[in-house]
């Protein structure tokens, strides 16, 4: 087959790995042509290993098994960004994400929350912690509607005035209860999102 891009002298391209409901960077690895065959052919990443020198699937044992949404490649044709759904933890440490460790700056200003936080909910739902606010909420769907209109009430009040993190705040509030309760009701963000594209038109 012809290939839609090019390949480094070792014949392999650089894979980003993107959790497609979340945005949030997974890991990098590398595909040769067969690789990118395989995934085309399976809708699986498969990647090529440079250290054992073989192809290979992501969780093919460890059962953390990639299922690609969409594969994008670069300006420059050189590098692909495949955007998954992603079974258990990408990183063999068994972690979410490969990139945890931070060399420079921090990440607390950034979009990172959003796939930590859906995490911690997710958690709270199956492992109910005692004192957990989020557990509280998840006890009570009248309780949980009820602050979602709260705060949907709050961030409009906010909204009137000129107190930038009083409306931060507010507007945080409301995003933390959307997202308590699209665990509740079992609301796939896919189906958000698809929503969205439609507005964008």
């Amino acid at each position: 087959m012809t290939l839609p891009f090019k390949l480094n002298k070792d014949g392999l391209i650089p894979v980003i790995v993107q959790d497609a409901a979340t945005n949030e960077v997974l890991m990098m690895a590398y595909a040769n042509e067969e690789a990118y065959e395989r995934m085309l052919e399976t809708g699986k990443t498969h990647f090529w290993s440079r250290s054992k020198q073989k192809l290979w699937m992501k969780g093919e044992t460890s059962g953390n098994v990639q299922d690609i949404i969409s594969i994008q490649l670069d300006c420059d044709s050189d590098t692909l960004l495949v955007r998954v759904k992603q079974t258990g933890n990408a990183c063999h440490m068994d972690r979410p994400s490969c990139f945890e460790e931070i060399l420079y700056g921090d990440i607390n200003s950034t979009a990172a929350i959003i796939p930590d936080l859906r995490r911690v909910i997710e958690d709270r739902k199956k492992n109910p912690k005692e004192g957990s606010y989020t557990c509280k909420l998840f006890q009570s769907e009248d309780k949980l509607l009820k602050k979602v209109v709260e705060e949907a009430a709050e961030v409009v009040i906010a909204a009137k005035g000129d107190d930038e993190k009083a409306q931060a705040w507010e507007v945080a509030d409301l995003v933390y209860h959307l997202m308590v309760l699209m665990e509740h009701l079992e609301l796939r963000p896919e189906e958000i999102f698809k929503q969205l594209s439609e507005r964008r038109k």
